[in-house]
């Protein structure tokens, strides 16, 4: 079985890495932003998901 927890580790430290490496210029925000969106959505559901399986 895939051990979710580890990937979303790597995929999410990768994404945070790669804003990090972006300049914060206006011909990069579109990128940033779709990014940024991308791992708050990750985090909320790996976070629901986590709170469902501790019940």
């Amino acid at each position: 079985m895939a051990d979710i927890a580890k990937m979303y580790a790597i995929l999410c430290a990768a994404a945070s890495e790669a804003l990090d490496a972006l300049p914060d210029t206006p011909e990069n925000a579109p990128g940033r932003d779709i990014l940024q969106k991308a791992l708050y959505e990750a985090e909320d559901m790996y976070i629901s998901q986590t709170d469902d399986t501790d019940q």
